[in-house]
């Protein structure tokens, strides 16, 4: 198979299932190969690393995009999108991400600390009292969505009772970031635009009328003080990014690794008997099944790397997943081993766009995913969980479980240590 009909099937039903199979034969041909004209495909780690550390690279601007997609301003979905940091290069990336990045600071992230522990504790009386009810459990639904999102609309400022409304919003807007997108899948993508845009529209009304101390405030007040700092489409914008990259990748890590835990008892057992493990199970489920597969980058001048010239208006496919699969970096690289020695997935990217929210996410899984095998020691796969059909952000449509004898926590224990245990 050569590396076009490789990414043929990747971009296949079939292939975003299951992308990893396709990553090997894609690998087989070097870590960097030519699939068509003007286009490389990337899969390994050095490489993937380099390039998005590379300034000769950046998103798709807007004289780019006018090129490739002459209608895009009339797409919501895309527009919205196109005017946050997420895709911009600098100096509006910087401007933007540093009016942010206070919130994501380690310092504000070690305070939610007790937030995040506090909402979990909740979300797991709720799941057993769901079960004893009788009523199906699923794990996403009930506890990996709501985690994350009630964090991040804690920050925002959203009102709780709006939370539940996010989860089909964003879902169906992120389908923008998929490599490939049918018309259909783009009129559904323009519709969660158009409620995210609405609501947050209000939201700013709300704040400007009574000042919070959220995030949302914050923003409001640097472009009513000055416009230039950040315009209103980008005040929606990035609102709008700030939400949804907030719960979206951290619900699919949650989901993905559960999955994981489930298929590896032993592991499981052993970060149930030991909470410190967290932290290194989680870069390793971040490495094993990362919750963002992929990003493209165009080159803005000649760049060599992996052996191969990549001319000025390139665009490159790079390959997060294959790349946290790569054996040169990761020996037996297909096996989940959470005693692996440094892993440092490429999860969350690297370099200028490297995730705002990587710490607050690990925060989050580094919590959740002990408490969850700890109060409930016998959480179980209660049928086998259908992936989505997407690429770019891989995660699961749903994750029913069976619960078991649910433990006994001590409350007044650091987080939610069991009876009897050191």
């Amino acid at each position: 198979m050569d590396a076009a009909e490789a990414l043929t099937l990747l971009m296949s039903p079939q292939g975003r299932v299951d992308p990893y199979p396709t990553y090997k034969r894609l690998r087989a041909h070097g870590p960097v190969v030519q699939a068509m004209p003007g286009l490389y495909v990337v899969t390994g780690y050095p490489e993937v690393d380099e390039l998005l550390r590379d300034p000769r690279l950046g998103v798709m601007d807007d004289a780019l995009r006018d090129q490739v997609w002459p209608n895009w301003r009339e797409s919501p979905a895309v527009s919205s999108i196109a005017r946050s940091m997420l895709r911009t290069n600098p100096p509006d990336h910087s401007r933007m991400r540093r009016l942010a990045s206070g919130a994501f600071s380690p310092r504000r992230v070690a305070g939610m600390r007790d937030v995040v522990r506090v909402q979990a504790e909740e979300l797991l009386d709720s799941m057993v009292a769901k079960a004893e009810s009788g009523a199906p459990v699923d794990v996403l639904a009930d506890f990996a969505y709501p985690l994350p999102v009630g964090v991040i609309c804690a920050l925002l400022g959203v009102p709780a009772p709006d939370r539940p409304l996010f989860r089909r919003w964003a879902g169906d807007l992120t389908g923008v970031l998929e490599p490939e997108i049918t018309l259909d899948e783009l009129a559904v993508a323009d519709a969660g635009a158009n409620e995210l845009r609405d609501y947050f529209v209000e939201l700013v009304v709300a704040r400007r009328r009574a000042p919070a101390d959220d995030l949302t405030t914050a923003l409001v007040q640097v472009h009513d003080a000055d416009g230039d700092r950040l315009t209103g489409p980008e005040l929606l914008a990035n609102l709008v990014v700030l939400l949804v990259a907030g719960f979206e990748t951290t619900t699919n890590l949650l989901g993905n690794g559960l999955v994981v835990l489930l298929g590896h008892p032993e592991a499981a057992a052993a970060l149930r008997a030991d909470p410190d493990l967290a932290p290194a199970y989680v870069e390793e489920l971040l490495r094993y099944d990362s919750p963002v597969q992929l990003t493209t980058r165009t080159t803005t001048a000649p760049v060599r790397c992996g052996g191969l010239d990549l001319p000025s208006g390139s665009t490159t496919l790079l390959l997060l997943g294959a790349a946290n699969r790569d054996p040169r970096r990761f020996p037996d690289a297909q096996r989940f081993d959470p005693t692996r020695a440094q892993a440092h997935p490429l999860s969350f990217g690297a370099g200028p766009h490297y995730c705002l929210g990587a710490g607050l996410a690990r925060l989050e899984a580094q919590l959740a995913f002990p408490m969850l095998l700890r109060r409930l020691p016998e959480l179980a796969l209660a049928e086998v969980p259908r992936h989505r059909t997407r690429l770019t952000l891989r995660g699961y449509e749903s994750v029913p479980v069976t619960l078991g004898t649910p433990a006994v926590v001590d409350r007044g224990a650091p987080d939610g240590v069991l009876p009897g245990t050191p």
